[in-house]
């Protein structure tokens, strides 16, 4: 069963969390549906921008300990070996979210706990209800953050910040995230938050969707590499897309005093 619900409006992909009863607890089936999903929202070209959104009382309550508990209980080689595969493959449904081409923004409310911050974290933009809540809570129960969290999050809100939170694993407000710039803009419910999210996707979508690709992909290539080589690739990337047509609609819509409409080529 598929734990979560798409729709799909005007080039942007809305993936909703639709395990209400679970508190959108993570299982094997939400991994695999990431994989699934952003796959598709990569090679779509019709979608421009993602936002990620949740039904229920929490955001995400994190691991789904109960269906990890069988993987956890088994300490013989071959049990251990199945464990490092099961990390590595939940590693690969968070690295999809950054690795998908169109920007994603997540919509969180209430809760948003150990795993939701491994996810919200590989994603581009990040907005918050004021009930908002986050934890890396993974150190509260004797586990090392491992999908992604401890990798991303000191390029977001910077390396001080993150070590009190991981190392303590106590819950931080939305505010407290906003602060630190692990979230843009706090809403004072999950309406405006909807609402706000919609506009910065359609703001996105607006855009010229090859150029918006690129500026995600520099963005990253330059944090993993440095000044240097990611000015290399930037001039590499614009070589290669200039000129486009959405560049020639780019001009002829400014002299004509009109919104361009861009096509992604």
């Amino acid at each position: 069963m598929d734990p979560f619900k798409v729709d799909i409006d005007e080039h942007i992909a809305w993936l909703t969390l639709n395990q209400p009863e679970k508190r959108n607890t993570m299982g094997a089936a939400f991994f695999d549906g990431l994989i699934t999903h952003f796959t598709h929202f990569d090679e779509d070209p019709e979608i421009r921008a993602v936002v990620v959104r949740a039904e229920g009382k929490s955001f995400t309550a994190g691991l789904d300990l109960v269906e990890a508990g069988g993987i956890l209980s088994d300490s013989s080689a071959g049990g251990r070996e199945k464990m490092r595969h099961s990390i590595t493959h939940i590693q690969d449904s968070m690295n999809i979210i950054e690795k998908c081409r169109k920007p994603v923004i997540a919509a969180i409310h209430s809760h948003c706990i150990g795993g939701g911050v491994d996810m919200t974290s590989a994603c581009d933009i990040r907005l918050a209800t004021e009930d908002a809540l986050f934890a890396i809570r993974e150190t509260r129960i004797a586990i090392i953050a491992d999908i992604g969290t401890l990798q991303r999050l000191p390029h977001i809100i910077g390396e001080g910040a993150t070590r009190e939170l991981a190392l303590t694993g106590r819950d931080f407000t939305a505010q407290e995230a906003l602060s630190m710039g692990f979230v843009t803009r706090v809403l004072p419910d999950r309406e405006a938050l909807y609402q706000e999210a919609g506009r910065l996707a359609a703001e996105i979508a607006g855009n010229a969707p090859l150029t918006v690709q690129g500026v995600k992909e520099v963005l990253n290539y330059s944090r993993d590499n440095g000044v240097y080589p990611g000015l290399a690739f930037v001039a590499q990337k614009n070589a290669a897309q200039l000129p486009s047509e959405d560049l020639m609609e780019a001009v002829g819509a400014f002299m004509e005093k009109r919104k361009p409409v861009f096509k992604g080529n």
